[in-house]
């Protein structure tokens, strides 16, 4: 497998796949880790995981310019993202005992009753690139302090951060065989989650990835967590703030050059509101900086690979095609990498690509509604539900909406964002299951019932 650096597309890194033999050890390896790791002291392994965060925050540079060379990300988002993961890792060091003690249930005055959070297994983890070391840290965190050991199949453009996750953890204390990284094919992935060595799997990806996982998964009955797209709505009503629902809103949908599950990618404005708020964000979409992702001055870098700027490319122009009208780029950048020029379109047919599917990058589409009511009807027309967003001067209005949106999160005058304390994930085509927070650390872990009555059994 080989990196290539999506700014310049030179080559980076060639790296030789595991073979059978291989992955068939490192099965093993992580069998009797979990043996070992599981029945330590929760307590020890907070501490461990806890480490982790030390060692990324005393090499943050070094894994944020890793993560700019291999995929991109302007290099203060990169940064960013580490102390992101040095976050979760704190927060579970300190909240995972609490989050899996055992919880009474009164059933019987004689009896003792209660529900036990157990780990279950080696978890394969299969993870995307476009934020290399959150994406697998959100899981790995939680997934380790419970006790369960962690196999990464990671995205092959992203293989050098791979092999570095792999090793802050061993830095941190981890030890051998709790946290491996494979570096094979899809199909090997498959052949993995059918082996009864592995108890469980989360992926992180598109909506074809988490449904062929999801079957072999089902097929083996193996318990599975999938964050797949997204399409999020970001509704513009007539009270709103629309200067910082501008500003905001192209931040939403630029961060991490406009490559990320739950950005705002469907701009729905109410009628009386629209060319005021058209206005203001085409302006703030046009003062982007689009350049080299290492220069801090930098807002958007290239996207992560040719084939994603080629898709994203068809995506606009069979919008165009169908009607859409471009307010703002809708071209490829003429330059060395893969750049995609800051883009807006309007006026898009309802069956065109910008207005279905998911757009990968610095594209946003303006919809004009009559009111309230039909945003609501937009925004939850759609395969997806992981985020949306709503912008209003009421919050008790806002307040409501939240019930109407079809969504894993609704975030009022805010941009859709992934927190430790909160649990994550989406509805519909964007996937089941819950990370992060209590929800995430109890998703890979059997949820015992424990029922004790004294040798006499219980009075009537």
């Amino acid at each position: 497998m080989q990196t290539v650096n999506p700014t310049t597309e030179s080559p980076l890194q060639t790296y030789a796949e595991h073979d059978a033999g291989e992955l068939d050890a490192a099965l093993d390896d992580a069998a009797a880790a979990f043996e070992s790791w599981s029945g330590r002291d929760i307590t020890e392994r907070q501490a461990l995981v806890d480490s982790v965060a030390d060692v990324l925050r005393e090499n943050k540079d070094e894994y944020a310019a890793l993560m700019t060379e291999e995929m991109g990300k302007p290099v203060d988002q990169a940064r960013s993202e580490v102390e992101k993961c040095a976050w979760v890792c704190e927060y579970y060091a300190e909240h995972a005992a609490e989050f899996l003690q055992d919880e009474r249930v009164g059933v019987h005055p004689q009896a003792k009753t209660k529900v036990a959070y157990e780990p279950l297994g080696p978890l394969l983890a299969v993870m995307p690139w476009n934020y290399p070391f959150w994406q697998v840290l959100r899981v790995a965190a939680p997934t380790l302090a419970a006790g369960n050991v962690m196999l990464l199949k990671h995205a092959p453009n992203v293989t050098g951060c791979a092999k570095v996750l792999e090793d802050v953890l061993h830095e941190a204390g981890i030890p051998e065989g709790v946290f491996q990284t494979l570096v094979v094919e899809p199909d090997a992935v498959h052949d993995a989650i059918a082996d009864d060595r592995v108890a469980a799997v989360t992926l992180t990806g598109s909506v074809r990835a988490g449904s062929a996982v999801a079957e072999t998964a089902g097929k083996h009955l193996k318990p599975s967590v999938l964050e797949l797209g997204g399409s999020d709505p970001f509704v513009v009503l007539d009270d709103a703030p629309l200067d910082r629902a501008a500003r905001v809103g192209v931040d939403a949908r630029t961060k991490n050059n406009g490559q990320a599950c739950i950005a705002a990618k469907r701009f729905i404005v109410v009628d009386d509101v629209y060319e005021e708020f058209k206005e203001r964000f085409v302006a703030e979409m046009d003062a982007l900086t689009v350049g080299d992702p290492t220069a801090p001055e930098t807002d958007v870098g290239p996207l992560a690979r040719e084939d994603l700027l080629e898709t994203l490319e068809e995506q606009v122009q069979a919008s165009v095609d169908a009607g859409a009208d471009v307010l703002l780029g809708g071209e490829p950048l003429d330059r060395e990498g893969y750049f995609y020029a800051p883009t807006v379109l309007e006026n898009v047919p309802e069956t065109a690509p910008a207005a279905c599917d998911e757009l990968f990058g610095p594209v946003a589409s303006l919809f004009r509604v009559p009111d309230e009511a039909a945003a609501v009807e937009l925004a939850n027309d759609t395969e997806y539900g992981l985020g949306a967003s709503v912008w209003t001067s009421d919050l008790d209005r806002a307040e409501r909406l939240t019930g109407e949106l079809e969504a894993g999160a609704v975030f009022a005058n805010e941009l859709v964002s992934s927190d430790p304390r909160l649990p994550f994930g989406g509805v519909k085509n964007s996937g089941y299951g819950r990370e992060l927070a209590t929800q995430g650390i109890r998703e890979f872990t059997n949820e015992k019932t424990v029922w004790l009555s004294p040798p006499d059994g219980l009075d009537d």
